[in-house]
């Protein structure tokens, strides 16, 4: 989408949501202008009938009681004033308005009714999601770590993605992923992936045979439960093993968001894939999974993150680069690059994500590092990248 387009979208959006507050006062203004100016056999009473039920599915209860109270005393006024307001017609009119100003308050309870269970719907998604997805400890196998799980600024429900990290005789094993849908079907799927990594990861000597282990229990769980769509079809996912001791980090990626590897000196390598893979459970076929590995010096920080950060876009339409933002800056740690790394998310997008964001950094400390190195802020940058 190009820049006018979204930006004639976005200011076609801000004056309609003006002109749906003001269409009540509208309405009752030119019931009382149409009244005053047309012969005694013409009645507006349809324009002032139509304030309270416009108010209704938009406005708060109060707002919509004032505006039919307001319809009722335009009315009585406009018949007090010409003396027919005790004649037979406009008391038919006074009732009529009245009737459609506590219908317009009923349909105004049903969509607030309406809006609570959909918040309340929210609130017990995202419950359950943070219930499944606990904070990691920040040291975990002689490795920092943080971890961040940012709900979307939309009205929509909490989405899929996932992480972990656990501590094994392998060494250090992750996961990052995401659940295709949203909603509670989405937090259980989530809960049978990390459950499952939870189980295998101490179990299996190899990260590939993490990966196969997983599809075969998304695989169980869809046969228990009838069909790929009860737990949402496929995950993408990118395994990480870490060994103790060593300088090396072991990589599966099953259709997932590059990794990001942050050197102490402000380099940035991404660590794609050798060999593209299908995300897990999506049954179409086994292919052996192949391990990747890159060096891991010390001091090194490895981010890993889902789509969410990768496809947030700004008021352009400009889809927010992690690698350009972050390449050439240095941060204390993986908090405080997970801490910055969110608030330049809020700035590209103006706080309109639309969808939700997993993020894991976990940096190997360097021998006789200090507690804090120097950090050059990416939030507020111009141009959309580095300066």
């Amino acid at each position: 989408m190009g820049k006018r387009e979204e930006r004639r979208r976005r200011a076609g959006g801000v004056r309609t949501r003006r002109f749906v507050r003001a269409l009540p006062a509208l309405m009752i203004a030119g019931g009382v202008l149409f009244d005053a100016a047309s012969p005694p056999s013409f009645t507006a009473v349809p324009l002032f009938a139509a304030a309270p039920l416009i108010a209704a599915p938009f406005f708060s209860l109060a707002s919509t009681v004032r505006t039919g109270v307001a319809a009722l005393l335009a009315v009585a006024a406009l018949r007090l004033y010409s003396g027919t307001l005790f004649q037979v017609v406009p008391s038919i009119e006074l009732l009529t308005v009245l009737t459609v100003s506590v219908l317009a308050v009923v349909i105004n309870g049903v969509v607030r009714r309406g809006n609570e269970q959909l918040a309340s719907a929210r609130v017990i998604a995202e419950t359950a999601m943070r219930a499944v997805l606990p904070t990691p400890s920040d040291r975990i196998g002689g490795l920092s770590v943080a971890a961040r799980y940012e709900a979307a600024q939309a009205d929509e429900f909490v989405g899929g993605d996932l992480f972990s990290v656990t501590d094994t005789p392998q060494g250090v094993r992750l996961v990052v992923g995401d659940v295709r849908g949203k909603g509670l079907d989405a937090v259980e799927a989530v809960a049978v992936i990390i459950g499952a990594f939870r189980e295998v990861a101490e179990d299996e000597e190899t990260l590939e045979g993490v990966a196969r282990r997983l599809e075969r229990a998304l695989a169980r769980e869809s046969s228990r439960r009838g069909g790929l769509d009860a737990v949402e079809g496929f995950i993408t996912a990118v395994l990480v093993e870490i060994p103790p001791g060593a300088d090396r980090v072991r990589i599966v990626n099953r259709g997932h968001p590059e990794p990001l590897l942050l050197h102490t000196d402000g380099a940035l390598e991404v660590l794609g894939p050798s060999v593209p893979a299908l995300p897990l459970g999506m049954d179409l076929g086994v292919w052996p999974d192949r391990a990747d590995e890159w060096d891991l010096p010390a001091g090194a920080t490895l981010l890993l993150y889902t789509d969410g950060l990768s496809e947030a876009r700004n008021a352009e339409g400009v889809f927010y680069d992690p690698a350009e933002r972050l390449r050439g800056r240095i941060f204390p740690g993986p908090e405080e690059l997970l801490s910055a790394l969110t608030d330049d998310v809020r700035l590209h997008t103006g706080g309109e994500s639309t969808d939700d964001m997993a993020l894991l950094a976990v940096a190997r400390p360097a021998e006789g590092q200090p507690v804090r190195r120097r950090t050059v802020k990416i939030v507020g940058l111009g141009g959309g990248g580095p300066a």
